[in-house]
């Protein structure tokens, strides 16, 4: 089948036809789909493995059944399984799905805070490039966050750090710990998290009285001060699961989590914080595209989907990635 006669394929199938053919190839092919939580719900129903940054990054670490992964997920992600996974190839489904919260910081930034605090461990949020991890230290997630950098403390020897590039979720850090976490750069965050308000919970608590508030950090500060629990997206879930309450969860993160939460928990009530909390460049993934990068396996149009961190740069990026997961 050429470029052509794929394209016009896809546009004549229904969506169930789609998901078929998507389910009978990545058997053929041997193929993973990876796909985070923030995902449209159809991408994450017919996901081999669904989770947050720190479960997706092990995964991909840890399995050994498939050679070809077809991450779900923004670009970062794509490349953090490359950098962790060089001999298997990974597949993009849209090379347009980036990070806004990633472009904040590069290395030129990061070596003008080192200028400043040259003895300070640069502490890099997997949320960035691979070119940002490369230059780093050690790298963390939201679930993981605090445990990092207490243990890149006690290895470098130092109460400094340099954290980026989130600023909400380093004040979240510099609160539970001892440590002065300088923010690199000073305003980086992530625009859908940072747009949560305090409004938004004055509204949703009235609407739902007595439910639970579970934010993400990387929510303003004022924010996380309401919240009942304050977690990543897997720990979120976790949280819903072993805290039950008849009146339900409000939660604070983007939409995808809710969707998921529904889904596989459909005898608890979840709510969102902010309906319009929604990542548009995670849903640039979709059925469609999708569909196209795994009929792409095997062809010559797999270069088009393919993303590979080079290997001197994932040598270099590998290991700060290593070193959270030995500190996790």
């Amino acid at each position: 089948m050429n470029a052509e006669t794929s394209k016009n394929s896809l546009m004549n199938q229904t969506e169930d036809q789609m998901i078929d053919e998507i389910a009978s190839l990545k058997e053929q092919k041997r193929i993973a789909i990876y796909a985070h939580y923030y995902q449209p719900i159809e991408i994450q129903k017919i996901a081999d493995f669904i989770g947050d940054s720190l479960g997706l990054a092990k995964i991909a670490r840890e399995r050994e059944e498939s050679d070809i992964i077809v991450l779900a997920g923004v670009h970062f992600m794509a490349e953090t399984a490359s950098i962790l996974n060089q001999a298997k190839i990974i597949l993009s489904p849209n090379f347009q799905a980036g990070c806004p919260l990633a472009s904040f910081l590069n290395v030129h930034i990061m070596n003008e805070y080192r200028a400043h605090y040259p003895g300070a461990p640069r502490l890099a949020y997997v949320k960035t490039t691979a070119e940002t991890k490369a230059f780093s230290d050690v790298c963390c997630t939201s679930s993981n966050a605090v445990r990092v950098v207490e243990k890149a403390a006690q290895e470098w020897n130092t109460d400094t750090i340099l954290f980026g590039p989130d600023k909400n979720l380093a004040t979240f850090v510099e609160n539970r710990t001892s440590l002065k976490i300088i923010k690199v750069p000073e305003m980086g965050n992530c625009p859908i998290h940072n747009f949560i308000s305090m409004n938004d919970i004055d509204k949703a608590k009235k609407k739902h009285p007595g439910a639970s508030l579970l934010v993400h950090p990387e929510c303003p500060v004022e924010v996380q001060n309401q919240a009942d629990f304050i977690g990543s997206t897997s720990q979120m879930l976790q949280y819903s699961q072993n805290n039950p309450n008849s009146n339900g969860f409000i939660i604070g993160t983007e939409m995808g989590l809710v969707e998921h939460l529904r889904w596989k928990f459909p005898n608890q009530s979840y709510y969102p914080l902010n309906s319009a909390a929604v990542c548009k460049n995670m849903k640039k993934i979709d059925i469609r595209n999708l569909l196209a990068a795994i009929r792409s396996v095997g062809t010559p149009r797999q270069s088009q989907y393919e993303i590979r961190v080079n290997s001197t740069q994932a040598a270099q990026a590998l290991q700060p990635l290593e070193r959270m997961l030995k500190y996790s």
